[in-house]
């Protein structure tokens, strides 16, 4: 059949139903952005066809939907960029704080060395007071001194080592005395076993 041929009721009929099928595709367009939203998912064509379960190119041809489209992507970005803003609003005041941190402690890293320098210099000379008594002849005597001492030392360890042996030697020898001692008594004790 040709179009002229069509009776006017089923064209209607069939208008009907395509603009009842568009208003229920322009409503679970109007839901997918609002859940998307809900969500917080990211806002985007391809996102809201997916959720709708429509093509894109029903986004984009029906003026409808290509509005509410629209103005969501325009609401998000406009959020988006209030949210950017606060955030680098919040970073600067971060780096702000970190900066005025980080001040603060050079000025006391700075006060503590600058104390460490004092107390350093003052052990300086400490020791160069300490070094000013001692004459080369005081040095070279107590130095002579410390060398006898070792060698004292190194003496008195080497004796120490051979009376150790010597004391060990002499308890070795009194056990077998001791032995032969008993051995005798026993046998004086008993002359039976002398023959």
């Amino acid at each position: 059949m040709s179009a002229a041929t069509v009776p006017q009721p089923r064209t209607a009929a069939a208008l009907a139903a395509r603009h009842r099928r568009t208003e229920v595709a322009i409503a679970r367009v109007h839901d997918a952005i609002s859940a998307l939203r809900r969500e917080k998912n990211a806002l985007s064509v391809a996102a809201v066809a997916r959720r709708a379960e429509v093509s894109r190119t029903f986004l984009y041809d029906n003026p409808t939907a290509r509005a509410a489209v629209a103005a969501a992507l325009a609401d998000t970005g406009e959020r988006r960029h209030s949210r950017l803003v606060a955030l680098d609003d919040q970073r600067e005041a971060t780096w702000r704080e970190r900066a005025l941190n980080a001040e603060d402690a050079v000025k006391a890293a700075n006060a503590e060395i600058l104390a460490q320098r004092t107390r350093i210099g003052e052990l300086l000379g400490q020791i160069r007071d300490f070094e000013a008594e001692w004459t080369e002849d005081a040095i070279q005597r107590v130095t002579s001194e410390n060398t006898t001492l070792k060698q004292r030392v190194r003496q008195l360890t080497t004796d120490n080592r051979t009376l150790d042996e010597r004391l060990k030697a002499a308890r070795s020898n009194l056990r077998f005395q001791d032995r032969r001692i008993a051995d005798l008594e026993a046998q004086i004790a008993d002359p039976d076993q002398m023959a």
